[in-house]
C-alpha cells in the first residue's frame, strides 16, 4: 500500500495530533504522510454543502478534502466534531484519552484572588455557566483563538484568567501553571484525537481499527450520544464524561441554563452492555426532569 495521507489544520497543536496518529500507523508498519489543510472556503464539490450535512466550523475543510480524495484520513480534537457527520464519513478510530480535564490559568497579579473574585475570559457557554452556578457574580471577557494566542490576551486584557484543555497544554509541552476545577464537568469527548474516514475506503478504515483504544470509544460513544439526544443542532451549555473502573463506567453529565442558575444533572455508575444506549438513556431522564424546557429557553436565548 502507498502512504496514507493525513489530512490536519495547520496549527501547532492540531500538527501535533497528527503526528501522534502517523506514529502509531508507522510502529504498525505502515507509510504516512501528513497533509495540513489551509481553510479556503471555496472547494469544488459536486453537491452544496448543506447537502452533504457539512456544519463543523473546525472540520469543514478537512471533511470537503476526505470527500474530494485530497486525503484518506482526517485528524480532529474529537469535541470540535459535530455528532452528525457528513455523509460517507465516519470515525474510524479513537486514540487514548490523555487529559480531559479543563484548567484555570491565571496571569500574575491575579495569583491571590478567590476564585469569586475572578474576572474570567472565554467564550465557551458551557465554561461560563459551569463558573456561574457556583460564583453567580463572576464577569467574563471574549477570548478567542489558539493555546498561545489566549495566553497573550491573558497577558495584555483587562481580565484575571482564563480556562484552557489540559490536552492542549500538555500535548503543546508548556511551562505554565494551572489549577485544577473540581466542579467543571469537561466537553463531550475532550481530551480524544480522533480520526475521520471515507466509508469508501475499507481497507484503510480497517488498518486505522487496530490503532483503535475500544475503552476510550465506549466512553466518548456515550458522551456524544448524550449530547446528540440533548442539542437536536443547539450549541447548549452541556457537560459529560464517562469513565471505566474495571467492570463498572461512571458516567457524569450537566445541562446547565446560560446563566447557571438552572442545572440538571446526573451522576451514575452502571455495568455496561453494548446493546443499550447509555449515553441517550441519561439524555432522556434529563430532557424529562426539565431539560427539555431548559433546552427550549437557551434556543431562544442564543
Amino acid at each position: 500500500m502507498k502512504s496514507i495521507r493525513i489530512g490536519t489544520r495547520n496549527s501547532a497543536l492540531a500538527l501535533w495530533q497528527a503526528r501522534e496518529v502517523a506514529r502509531h500507523l508507522q510502529n504498525s508498519n505502515y507509510l504516512t504522510e501528513i497533509v495540513p489543510i489551509v481553510s479556503s472556503g471555496d472547494k469544488n464539490l459536486h453537491q452544496p454543502l448543506y447537502a452533504l450535512g457539512i456544519t463543523g466550523v473546525f472540520t469543514r475543510d478537512l471533511d470537503i478534502a476526505l470527500l474530494n480524495d485530497e486525503i484518506d484520513i482526517a485528524v480532529h480534537s474529537l469535541k470540535d466534531v459535530p455528532t452528525n457527520l457528513p455523509e460517507n464519513l465516519e470515525i474510524v478510530a479513537y486514540l487514548e484519552r490523555d487529559y480531559p480535564q479543563d484548567v484555570l490559568i491565571r496571569k500574575d497579579s491575579a495569583r491571590d484572588k478567590e476564585f469569586h473574585e475572578l474576572k474570567l475570559a472565554t467564550s465557551s457557554l458551557r465554561r461560563r455557566a459551569f463558573w456561574l452556578k457556583n460564583f453567580p457574580n463572576a464577569e467574563f471577557s471574549d477570548i478567542r483563538g489558539n493555546i498561545q494566542t489566549r495566553l497573550k490576551k491573558l497577558e495584555e486584557g483587562d481580565f484575571d484568567a482564563t480556562i484552557l484543555s489540559l490536552a492542549g497544554i500538555k500535548r503543546m509541552k508548556m511551562d505554565i501553571d494551572y489549577e485544577m476545577i473540581p466542579f467543571m464537568i469537561p466537553a463531550p469527548s475532550q481530551g480524544v484525537i480522533a480520526v475521520a474516514g471515507h466509508s469508501d475506503k475499507k481497507e484503510i478504515n480497517e488498518i486505522l481499527g487496530m490503532i483503535n483504544h475500544k475503552p476510550t470509544q465506549i466512553c466518548v460513544e456515550m458522551e456524544r450520544n448524550f449530547l446528540n439526544t440533548l442539542e437536536g443542532g443547539c450549541t447548549a451549555p452541556i457537560g459529560a464524561f464517562a469513565e471505566i473502573f474495571d467492570d463498572q463506567i461512571r458516567f457524569k453529565a450537566a445541562l446547565c441554563s446560560l446563566d447557571g442558575k438552572s442545572c440538571i444533572a446526573t451522576d451514575e455508575n452502571f455495568i455496561y452492555n453494548e446493546e443499550e444506549n447509555f449515553g441517550k438513556k441519561f439524555a432522556s431522564v434529563v430532557l424529562e426532569n426539565g431539560g427539555k424546557e431548559l433546552m427550549a429557553e437557551i434556543k431562544n436565548q442564543i
